[in-house]
């Protein structure tokens, strides 16, 4: 990415240590399924904006790396831990997570990878039962509490 360039989507580990800027738009949105994802994020599945590595940069930090197969590394905050990107070493793109974007609205995916291992209760999770966070803590107990996360903005 150049310097003169300017972001188009940004964002960050939980803690800060770690930022990142876009200056296109991301080639494909994917949801990843596989089981390394799932291990990679503890969750049932990732969530990724794939990028091209001349349109990306790290501009606070730099993440430590987990060699997670033979041909890829996956990225992380050591600080925090938040998972942040996955690389295959001879890629010209990077995969970003995209609850690690400042905006993780503007990153929708659009096609489901891995699909061999996606959990079989996954696609019912659109209509379980839902509360929002202040119906879960009531409205006195949530505004006493204070995040120590980075907020969505450099």
């Amino acid at each position: 990415m150049t310097q003169a360039a300017k972001p188009l989507l940004t964002g960050g580990c939980q803690c800060g240590a770690i930022r990142f800027a876009l200056t296109a738009a991301p080639i494909r949105i994917t949801i990843c399924h596989c089981r390394m994802c799932q291990k990679a994020t503890g969750a049932p599945f990732a969530s990724l904006a794939e990028v091209a590595r001349e349109n990306f940069a790290w501009t606070h930090g730099k993440p430590a790396a987990f060699r997670s197969s033979s041909i890829a590394e996956r990225d992380f905050c050591k600080a925090c831990g938040t998972p942040l990107s996955y690389r295959q070493d001879d890629g010209t793109s990077i995969e970003i997570m995209t609850g690690a974007f400042d905006r993780p609205d503007r990153v929708v995916p659009t096609v489901q990878l891995g699909a061999e291992s996606r959990l079989g209760w996954v696609g019912a999770i659109a209509n379980m039962p839902s509360k929002t966070t202040q119906q879960i803590y009531g409205a006195e107990k949530l505004a006493s509490v204070f995040s120590y996360q980075q907020p969505d903005h450099d």
